[in-house]
């Protein structure tokens, strides 16, 4: 089978209702409505895997992370001290392949479990860059597709993520299974002077050239990004998004912008790729 869908999808805890508080709600619509959009696509192309890179999960010195462990499970606590939790399996088969070709490849990888060696005890921790984009995929559906998180690195060359993400395809070109990606990422944290990293132009330029490339269809531009740049922007939707190019370079997908917006100090983008 082969890739049949995939998107770049915000995790901003805040677009899950249950545990937004009901004033700050609204400000979050725009951006829910995009992940439903986002969602309803996914589960219309039924994927045996759905393969997740996230930036708040392993963060590994100079290596991509892929999760090797069986299962991955957490929770998530709203302001208004609601929860919600998410329990996945994960494609163990899939990960496997991944890391040695990628290793076989030269790329810094590295495979990482959580607890014990195999059965429900292997259960890495599932971060909120994950568990967001899933809840809402997943949530009140009669439908369990495994799971395969992967984690970049922000201290490799960008061309590195890339060429894992061409591995990625490959891999997924080549078996019997039906795949969707997901880039898990919010854009510029730099939009506020009172957020947590302050206020900088290159926020707003940011997301300009990361909506520009998606709509052009074009995600190898953003590999020209000077960092200096993109450190004073503060995204942390670069890297995996680096990952994105690569499958996409692969694998031909016409793109489609379906929101944006910057409801807080960060910017939110939702997009979606279908094949051509």
């Amino acid at each position: 089978m082969t890739l049949v869908y995939a998107c770049i999808a915000p995790h901003g805890d805040e677009t899950i209702r249950a545990i937004t508080p009901k004033q700050k709600q609204r400000s979050f619509r725009v951006t829910e409505q995009g992940l439903k959009t986002l969602a309803s696509h996914v589960v219309r192309s039924r994927p045996d895997t759905i393969v997740i890179a996230t930036p708040h999960n392993l963060r590994l010195w100079k290596e991509i992370g892929v999760v090797t462990a069986q299962n991955s499970s957490g929770k998530l606590i709203g302001e208004n001290r609601r929860s919600v939790s998410l329990k996945v399996r994960c494609d163990v088969e899939f990960s496997h392949q991944l890391l040695i070709k990628a290793s076989k490849r030269g790329l810094p990888v590295v495979g990482a479990n959580y607890g014990s060696s195999e059965g429900e005890m292997s259960d890495l921790p599932m971060d909120w860059g994950t568990l967001v984009p899933l809840w809402f995929i997943l949530r009140k559906k009669n439908w369990h597709p495994r799971v395969s998180i992967v984690t970049p690195s922000r201290e490799i060359p960008l061309i590195q993520n890339m060429k894992f993400g061409q591995i990625i395809a490959e891999i997924m070109e080549h078996t019997s299974k039906k795949f969707v990606f997901i880039a898990s990422a919010d854009q510029a944290h730099a939009h506020k002077k009172s957020g947590p990293y302050g206020f900088n132009r290159a926020a707003a330029k940011y997301d300009y050239i990361m909506m520009n490339a998606i709509k052009a269809n074009n995600l190898t531009s953003i590999l020209r990004l000077k960092s200096r740049f993109v450190e004073a922007a503060k995204p942390d939707s670069l890297w995996q998004t680096a990952i994105l190019a690569g499958i996409v370079e692969r694998v031909k997908m016409k793109s489609q912008l379906f929101s944006y917006q910057v409801p807080t100090y960060y910017g939110m983008i939702c997009a979606g790729y279908t094949r051509i």
